[in-house]
């Protein structure tokens, strides 16, 4: 019996501290994404995200639009 005298604060302690830390994280964004991380393992990195266009240069003068 004198051991539940002990044990009872020690597991209302740790269990407080694993509300708070849970709360902190919930707070700070932690499980915002979950399925983010398991999307970008699947992605190649060798192909770009954006297709990216060719793109003409452009005329410095206005008057070569018509001479490139």
């Amino acid at each position: 019996m004198d051991a539940l005298y002990m044990l009872i604060p020690i597991a209302i302690g740790v269990m407080i501290v694993i509300v708070i830390a849970f709360i902190y994280t919930v707070k700070s964004g932690q499980y915002d994404d979950l399925e983010g991380p398991a999307h970008r393992i699947l992605m190649d990195d060798d192909d770009p995200r954006i297709p990216h266009q060719p793109t003409k240069p452009q005329p410095t003068n206005p008057l070569d639009k018509g001479q490139a």
